[in-house]
């Protein structure tokens, strides 16, 4: 009976043959594949912070989302990306309907300081979004090692 429950086996017990492998493929087998959307499974996307003198440049992948559904927020030294997306997919063929809805929404948050607020710049293209935060004062990092003659 244990080998009919729909749920992911460690692969131990590799005993029953076709008829378990059968079961086991067809409920393991991520159906839903091309609905889903990295915030329904891993609840982030993914995201690059640089630092250059001047400034930091963040890049963030979302895929499949409208610049209009993405709010970008900089507040108490954090920078936060919130996007949702709204999917329908709609497709007929032979004799076989289907129609399907994904539904997402994700918050990341990014501690970075030392950011002139009134000249970040954001800009979505292709599914990804670039911002720059521009520094506030450009400190020089000096070494602190002292040589020793």
């Amino acid at each position: 009976m244990f080998g009919l429950i729909p749920f992911r086996t460690s692969g131990l017990d590799k005993k029953g043959g076709s008829f378990d492998d059968f079961f086991n493929g067809f409920f393991n087998d991520d159906f839903f594949s091309p609905m889903s959307f990295g915030f329904a499974n891993n609840q982030k996307f993914n995201a690059d912070i640089r630092e250059t003198p001047n400034e930091y440049l963040v890049s963030a992948e979302l895929p499949g989302v409208k610049k209009e559904d993405i709010n970008l927020e900089y507040k108490d030294n954090a920078l936060i990306i919130s996007a949702k997306r709204n999917e329908v997919i709609n497709e007929e063929k032979d004799n076989y309907i289907r129609r399907e809805r994904s539904y997402g929404q994700i918050s990341r948050s990014f501690h970075v300081e030392n950011v002139d607020r009134a000249q970040i710049s954001a800009k979505f293209e292709n599914g990804e979004l670039h911002i720059i935060l521009p520094k506030l004062n450009q400190t020089i990092n000096e070494s602190s090692k002292i040589l020793i003659q």
